[in-house]
């Protein structure tokens, strides 16, 4: 279903007054909300026009199409870091990791507030060097509120499913609470708020 931009302002207006009591805003993911920019942008710009709260989660791999204007009606960018080494990303998005730490740095240069998050996948992304690498990047960062260690779960396994599109991690199990505490415990370490 196509929804023009305005539409969504005029709806997210109808409920701006209890947004705004209650501390909420708009969050904008997805997908990737950078891959339909000229949409996420208006209706972001209008998000702000209401006074809302407004953020985005991205993987940041496209985030050299976002313009200064873009980032000026962004309040916070979730922003995913699956891994620090580029083989390991490149397994586990099928992406270069460069652009995502391009525009981490980007954000760090002008302050835009960062939450980063962690997908914590056993077998993938749970590898010690690559939980420091990301530790010691993120680190100095002093735009980024928080690392959120986001444990693997099979909840999505069924949209694959329904795509008819192989699901490479069917079997990967979901960490334990030792190994979900170790991570959490190397992102500390490195001075990193972590939740």
């Amino acid at each position: 279903m196509l929804v023009a931009a305005q539409e969504v302002i005029d709806r997210r207006g109808d409920f701006a007054p209890a947004l705004l009591a209650l501390d909420g805003g708009l969050t904008n993911s997805g997908g990737e909300p950078i891959v339909q920019l000229a949409f996420t942008k208006r209706i972001l710009a209008g998000a702000k026009q209401l006074g809302l709260h407004t953020a985005i989660e991205t993987s940041g791999y496209l985030g050299d199409r976002v313009d200064d204007d873009y980032l000026a009606n962004l309040d916070l960018v979730l922003l995913d870091i699956k891994s620090s080494d580029p083989e390991t990303y490149r397994r586990a998005t099928e992406r270069k990791l460069a652009p995502t730490l391009r525009f981490a740095e980007r954000l760090a240069a002008i302050g835009k507030p960062v939450w980063v998050r962690f997908t914590l996948v056993p077998g993938l992304t749970d590898d010690p060097e690559n939980v420091a690498g990301i530790a010691r990047f993120v680190a100095p960062m002093k735009n980024v509120g928080w690392v959120e260690v986001q444990p693997f779960h099979q909840l999505g396994a069924f949209e694959w499913k329904a795509m008819n599109l192989p699901y490479k991690l069917a079997d990967t199990p979901m960490p334990t609470p030792d190994l979900i505490e170790r991570v959490m415990n190397q992102f500390r370490d490195a001075g990193c708020n972590v939740r």
